[in-house]
């Protein structure tokens, strides 16, 4: 989703633990650009504006305007944000990198999946819906990049799923990429299925 909002890089004084300690002291997080064939910058980007972007409806998906330091002609930067790492501590942005676009140009992001309708399975037969991918790869211009991507998960009974080849999406801009069409997204299934999963996955994961 494109976003009428810039923000202003600012340069980046040095590297390593200090000085990147001191720049989110100040309110500032350290970020790398890149892409487009240019060479990447290492800049720093207002901590509270791009947390603001992380946590809107786009999330990392959100296009906008970086408007780089020195750069004294020509139009800010159009970028998006490629990766991003928080402290699982404290919960706060440690580092992000931002990518940047041609809006003529197509380009792989990872977008959520979001199951639509209360299950058969669930409402009338106390099954339980388990989601098994939340995100997926796809490819398009940015400007068609969709905030999320449906599953109609309604008409689903115990032991039924859906798979990628039954997600809704513009099949003409949009191209899924890295997951094959039979791989399942979601299923709904008994209670005790449900409750032997973990337990299964758990025993395989110590062999």
């Amino acid at each position: 989703m494109i976003k009428d909002l810039t923000l202003n890089a600012t340069s980046r004084e040095g590297v390593g633990k200090g000085p990147t300690r001191r720049l989110r002291a100040k309110g500032f997080v350290p970020v790398s650009v890149y892409g487009e064939g240019l060479q990447a910058e290492a800049v720093a980007v207002n901590a509270r504006e791009i947390a603001t972007i992380l946590r809107s409806g786009s999330g990392h998906n959100t296009i906008f305007r970086l408007a780089l330091p020195g750069q004294d002609s020509g139009e800010p930067a159009t970028v998006i944000i490629k990766d991003f790492q928080v402290d699982p501590v404290r919960g706060r942005l440690l580092h992000a990198d931002l990518l940047r676009l041609s809006m003529t140009t197509a380009t792989q992001v990872s977008v959520q999946v979001r199951a639509v309708g209360e299950p058969v399975g669930v409402k009338l037969e106390a099954g339980i819906l388990e989601i098994q991918m939340r995100e997926i790869e796809v490819e398009c211009l940015p400007g068609d990049i969709p905030e999320f991507i449906q599953v109609n998960v309604a008409s689903m009974h115990i032991g039924d799923h859906v798979t990628v080849a039954d997600l809704i999406y513009d099949r003409e801009k949009i191209k899924v990429v890295g997951a094959d069409q039979n791989q399942i997204v979601a299923g709904v299934l008994a209670p005790r299925m449900a409750e032997e999963a973990p337990a299964a996955a758990a025993e395989a994961s110590r062999k």
